[in-house]
């Protein structure tokens, strides 16, 4: 059994699963080759081939004029399926599957692809958001675009069972739930109490941490804001601003400044190599993974509280998130969104922290299940 692997997004939590993914289908006897980009991560034990055949999507500096910017976007997407085509055909794969499912600008480039599953080509696709509330451009182009995505499709792999929204009939499209296994990470480096010395948090204090990309889909002002009611807890907040458009670290520190909790405040603004992300989940006592409502996907950070087992306060929209934290009682749930909500839940982190069911997690979200469930749709006729 052979499989195609897609991967135009070779950085970041997708390229992770890709990699764990791919590594548990080559256990399971399937034979992966990864298409992908040059600057996909290597080194980490791939037991799959890899080719860069593709284009980086993202530019190696930032481009502000918007009209160019979707140019070049626009222009290597068609450019990488049609890389994916060719492989395809010139390779005799019989079975691909993409990795990340998106239907941007899918009329132009999803012609060819419909004509190669019309061929006998199994499609399949990891549909990581398959609730997709963005629309770029009118809304008719942005249906279409949602149709045509679909439409070559045999298999769709999601996190949280749901009825996908096709927006054309697709009688032949199969959906099947499958687990997201945990991430391998780093051993801590230093003692939980050397970590906090580090950054002057006392040792009895409650630690708080915001990990990940900074965005204002993750409410970290509204965590900010609860610091303020609880006058306990520290919070350490490590990542970067993903974009110009989210609101800066500055904007945080200026509202923890005028609400009097800056000085329990840590801000540590820069990529964080795997070693540290490991010393700070050791030194801190919960997770913070408040989302908007608007996010409906799993979380890759709600992966390293499990693997460092540590609670988290959560909340998001319905989806894989909200499924996990509840199921497993990883931590206190809150309504997205709401301040009161998100202070009472803090207070009830606090005072009753929860007793999350990590090994039962473990054992029913492992790559193996997801790589079983995978190789069963994809090579079944």
């Amino acid at each position: 059994m052979r499989l195609l692997y897609f991967l135009e997004e070779s950085y970041g939590g997708v390229a992770d699963y890709a990699h764990e993914q791919a590594n548990a289908l080559e256990e399971c006897g399937v034979r992966v080759t990864l298409l992908t980009t040059p600057k996909y991560p290597v080194g980490r034990g791939e037991k799959y081939a890899i080719v860069p055949g593709l284009v980086e999507m993202k530019p190696d500096q930032p481009i502000s004029n918007p009209l160019k910017r979707r140019a070049r976007y626009i222009s290597i997407r068609l450019g990488n399926y049609k890389r994916l085509a060719k492989y395809i055909e010139n390779k005799g794969f019989d079975h691909v599957l993409v990795g990340s499912y998106s239907e941007y600008f899918a009329p132009l480039w999803s012609r060819q692809l419909r004509g190669l599953a019309a061929r006998g080509i199994v499609f399949g696709a990891v549909i990581h958001d398959p609730v997709r509330d963005y629309v770029l451009g009118p809304l008719w182009w942005h249906r279409r675009s949602v149709a045509d995505s679909y439409r070559h499709l045999r298999e769709a792999f999601v996190h949280e069972a749901i009825e996908l929204d096709t927006v054309r009939p697709c009688p032949n499209l199969r959906t099947t739930v499958i687990p997201t296994g945990t991430f391998p990470f780093p051993e801590p480096t230093r003692e939980r109490g050397e970590t906090r010395a580090s950054l002057e948090i006392p040792e009895s204090a409650p630690l708080l941490l915001a990990f990940g990309n900074i965005r204002d889909g993750k409410n970290l002002d509204l965590v900010v804001k609860s610091l303020a009611e609880h006058p306990e807890p520290y919070l350490i907040v490590a990542g970067t601003v993903q974009s110009t458009g989210q609101k800066q670290v500055s904007y945080y520190r200026n509202l923890a400044e005028t609400l009097g909790v800056a000085g329990r405040c840590r801000w540590i603004e820069q990529y964080v190599p795997a070693s540290e992300v490991a010393n700070l989940f050791a030194a801190a006592d919960g997770s913070v993974l408040t989302y908007s409502g608007s996010f409906r996907s799993s979380s890759t950070v709600l992966g390293l509280t499990v693997h460092y087992r540590v609670p988290c306060i959560a909340s998001s929209g319905e989806g894989p998130l909200r499924t996990l934290v509840k199921k497993y009682d990883l931590g206190t749930w809150v309504e997205p969104d709401d301040e009161a909500a998100l202070k009472r839940g803090m207070g009830k982190f606090l005072s009753n922290p929860p007793r999350p069911d990590w090994d039962r997690f473990l054992a029913e979200n492992s790559w193996l299940e997801n790589a079983r469930l995978i190789r069963e749709r994809m090579f079944q006729s």
